[in-house]
């Protein structure tokens, strides 16, 4: 689906996700996160880029619980997270959507639970690229867990912290040979209609994330 059809859909209110391919499992058990290794962070930083050009691979399962533990996840005894939030509040939630459907990220259990059989990579961005690219993260903040923050800060703060998780996720990928963008001009309603949100947890971004496209 083309950028201005997307538009279009947009301002008409009837951008939809697409079916998915494939069954989608109820839940993904994701294996042990390598904890160890990867690029010196200097390196990862000298590297760390955007990029809008993806090839379609799916990843291996194993990279993918890799990646999700370094966007956000627990690496302390105590439930801390590998990226901050405010009175520790934890009120982002990182849902991947695949083509087989869109899960959450369970960082406890280290786990995808489905929340819906949809394929929506077309519903999280106007972008082509997003259509074609594995996977999508969609960062939504739960204001139910941020009752200690003042309502008028809350979405900054909730922002603050989702873009502590797309640079881990940026600074991964550069050690990882993968690509990724963060993107923020997205159509909320249409993901958060798509993922069945209450009126408690807003959509703040998404992030492409791939293998790169190879050169022609």
């Amino acid at each position: 689906m083309t950028t201005l059809t997307k538009l279009a859909l947009g301002m008409m209110g009837a951008l939809r996700p697409k079916p998915a391919a494939g069954n989608a499992a109820t839940s993904i058990s994701l294996p042990p996160p390598q904890m160890q290794g990867g690029l010196p962070l200097l390196e990862a930083l000298a590297q760390r880029r955007s990029s809008r050009d993806f090839a379609g691979t799916p990843l291996p399962l194993p990279l993918l619980s890799d990646l999700l533990w370094a966007a956000y996840g627990i690496n302390r005894a105590d439930g801390g997270r590998t990226a901050p939030s405010a009175l520790n509040a934890q009120e982002v939630d990182v849902f991947v959507a695949l083509p087989q459907g869109a899960y959450r990220y369970e960082a406890a259990a280290h786990r995808l639970d489905l929340v819906v059989a949809s394929d929506l990579r077309s519903v999280t961005g106007y972008q082509d690229f997003v259509d074609e690219a594995p996977l999508d993260l969609v960062y939504v903040a739960d204001h139910r867990r941020m009752g200690l923050v003042p309502v008028a800060q809350r979405e900054s703060f909730a922002s603050a912290a989702a873009g502590a998780i797309a640079q881990n996720v940026y600074l991964f990928a550069a050690g990882s040979g993968l690509a990724t963008v963060i993107r923020a001009w997205i159509d909320r309603n249409a993901i958060a209609d798509a993922l069945g949100l209450s009126h408690d947890q807003q959509v703040l971004l998404s992030q492409t994330v791939g293998y790169p496209k190879p050169l022609a």
